[in-house]
């Protein structure tokens, strides 16, 4: 059996919802809780799971397109947002939980530093962190409101190498989705892809990410620290 090329990493990014925590079950209800206070019909949790991953805005308007069957109005998505926001509040912690040996892997990786890179808003990213005990594990924990650009646009990624006083040639991007291959693609680094999160293994496949794993545990695999 062939052994993996190891590569010099000392920043690990890592995408949060699919990636760390296994957050489905809490946005759905959101979703739905908030489509009852303006009047539209639930949607399936499958379906909501397609519109994770872009941001708050594009997950609202992608559920309100799929429950009305059309395009929502500007002023329906601007209603919705705040409901949205009120209901993940109470809830986000509710069924939401870390991934198997999310915490294992990231102990078999001593020597790198940890950032968390999402489009979920920070504030909502931060206390979920928190309320599972790992908040403190991550250098800097950036948001869609962090930046003024979401993933895949490298903004965020940058800015976390930047205050980590990392490298570009010395940092990987560890996420669930091809929004996340994108962004590390166009930010220069290593891309490494997750299967079991929100979207299959040939989307990641297809975005032509460097590594795909089924576990973090497997990260200590694939790196080693930079010489």
């Amino acid at each position: 059996m062939k052994l993996p090329m190891l590569r010099p990493c000392n920043l690990f990014l890592f995408d949060l919802d699919g990636t760390l925590i296994d957050s489905l079950a809490d946005i759905a209800c959101a979703v739905n809780l908030t489509l009852a206070r303006i009047r539209v019909q639930p949607l399936q949790e499958s379906d909501i799971a397609d519109f994770v991953g872009n941001g708050l805005q594009p997950l609202i308007e992608r559920s309100l397109r799929k429950a009305l069957g059309r395009d929502p109005e500007r002023a329906m998505v601007q209603e919705a947002i705040p409901f949205f926001k009120e209901e993940y509040g109470n809830h986000l912690l509710d069924q939401t939980r870390l991934f198997p040996n999310v915490r294992e892997g990231l102990d078999r990786l001593p020597w790198a530093r940890f950032a968390v890179v999402s489009n979920k808003p920070e504030g909502f990213s931060r206390r979920i962190l928190d309320g599972l005990g790992i908040g403190n594990r991550f250098d800097i924990i950036l948001g869609g409101d962090s930046i003024q650009k979401r993933k895949p646009d490298p903004e965020s990624l940058f800015k976390a190498i930047d205050f980590c006083k990392g490298s570009p040639s010395r940092t990987a991007i560890v996420g669930d989705s091809p929004v996340d291959i994108r962004a590390g693609k166009s930010a220069g680094i290593t891309t490494c892809g997750v299967v079991g999160g929100f979207r299959p293994k040939e989307e990641l496949e297809a975005a032509g990410c460097d590594i795909l794993i089924r576990s973090l545990l497997e990260l200590a695999d694939h790196f080693r620290p930079p010489e």
